[in-house]
């Protein structure tokens, strides 16, 4: 897939279930199958701060995929990805374990000192088992392709409610307020209780 601007046509919406990126995307990637659409593209999700993938991976309302190796290092130009506690197992229909969602979270600065932002990567990885299919690799020029290094990456960016809480955008109520719109308007709430001397 070719470097650039990657948008769904009008009327049209990326919204695919945990199961669907694992066993039509992921699985077709590092099985080095052909994946139609090929709408998804190969991105270094490391060097790129998360506000940069906006016109480089697939963009369907407020959230970015794309494909990426495996790597140890999770640091960017201005921060670093930290993985949170959490692996979820991703299930078919039938029960079958066939992924992992990993969590993690945008620090901005220098490891361990940096500053939590909103923005949010879910890593999907195909499990041990992989779906049954022997480990495959292809040698490309110099460099041995190990199909079972890929991994398919979701980002967005958190909401804050009126409270400070981080909430997800599956939570959104149809509400578009800023974290400083939602501050400025208690502190407006508490303007009023607070009587002034003559």
């Amino acid at each position: 897939m070719e470097e650039g601007s990657i948008n769904l046509p009008p009327g049209f919406q990326f919204y695919p279930t945990d199961e669907e990126l694992v066993l039509d995307f992921l699985y077709r990637k590092a099985s080095l199958l052909p994946c139609y659409p090929n709408i998804i593209p190969d991105l270094d999700s490391y060097v790129l701060d998360p506000w940069d993938f906006s016109g480089k991976a697939l963009s369907s309302g407020n959230q970015w995929y794309f494909f990426s190796q495996k790597t140890p290092d999770l640091t960017t130009k201005n921060g670093y990805w930290k993985q949170l506690d959490i692996d979820e197992a991703i299930y078919t229909s039938s029960s079958k374990i066939v992924g992992i969602k990993k969590y993690l979270v945008f620090y901005m600065g220098e490891a361990p000192d940096g500053i939590e932002t909103s923005w949010i990567m879910h890593e999907y990885s195909l499990s041990n088992g992989r779906l049954g299919c022997a480990p495959y690799q292809r040698r490309s020029g110099k460099k041995n392709l190990d199909g079972g290094e890929w991994i398919l990456c979701r980002v967005y960016e958190r909401k804050c409610s009126q409270h400070g809480l981080w909430y997800d955008e599956d939570d959104d109520d149809g509400t578009e307020l800023s974290c400083l719109d939602e501050i400025f308007l208690s502190l407006d709430d508490d303007l009023e209780e607070i009587s002034l001397p003559n």
